[in-house]
């Protein structure tokens, strides 16, 4: 019978040679069309570009994985940071999956739900955009209808409003505890309206800067007693 032990220990095992093998993809992918048409771009400009980014990127990916490492589990990290759309797509399933579920992370039942959760939700994705690549020319009158323009200029909004919603509204969510919302709530609002429209351009430093202000107000509010941390969590 498998342990949950030998389970995570071929998580971390699979993990490491879907990591791997994603990585090679990435970066082979590009290599070999620039070696193909012999368009490789000059070493200073490539160098020049990459340190810009990394500059950006690598505070932002730390982040994130200390941020969504202990949410996930070890299968669903590995897959989360593979297949990417973390906050916009993986995270919102992986919270609603364990929510449902009514189960903790970092137990047991936790990582199984958000393994299967971010799995399904990586699957559904894939299927989604293989049918809008099929059905992209038939449908792009419909989809450059006016009419259409603002639902999806708010898709991410409601999608966050929605997750807000059942997870404020449910008492074994942990959201119960809707002092934990305020300071994030307050600093997004003044970033947003300060920035204007581009704010989005920030997004990726915005979230988890929110996230990791959002575990010091917590931990602060647990200091002097404004929250506990049993009726923050669901039973399991």
């Amino acid at each position: 019978m498998k342990t949950y032990e030998s389970y995570l220990n071929s998580m971390h095992r699979l993990g490491r040679i879907t990591g791997v093998i994603a990585l090679i993809f990435i970066i082979g992918v590009p290599a070999l069309t620039c070696w193909k048409f012999d368009i490789f771009p000059p070493l200073g400009n490539l160098m020049a570009g990459l340190g810009s980014l990394l500059v950006i990127y690598i505070p932002i990916s730390l982040i994130e994985v200390m941020m969504y490492t202990p949410m996930a589990g070890i299968g669903g990290s590995y897959l989360l940071f593979v297949t990417g759309n973390l906050t916009n797509l993986r995270i919102p399933a992986l919270i609603m999956c364990m929510e449902s579920a009514e189960v903790q992370s970092a137990t047991e039942e936790g990582e199984i739900i958000s393994t299967i959760a971010v799995a399904a939700s990586a699957l559904t994705t894939t299927i989604i955009i293989g049918l809008g690549v099929l059905l992209l020319v038939p449908l792009t009158p419909v989809l450059n209808d006016p009419t259409l323009k603002p639902a999806f200029d708010n898709i991410l909004p409601a999608l966050f409003g929605a997750l807000a919603v059942a997870w404020m509204g449910s008492s074994t969510s942990g959201f119960s505890q809707w002092k934990v919302a305020i300071m994030p709530l307050i600093l997004a609002t003044i970033v947003v309206m300060a920035m204007g429209g581009h704010a989005g351009r920030y997004i990726g430093i915005l979230i988890p800067g929110l996230g990791l202000l959002s575990i010091i107000f917590a931990r602060f509010m647990y200091k002097k007693g404004w929250i506990k941390v049993d009726s923050a969590l669901p039973e399991s």
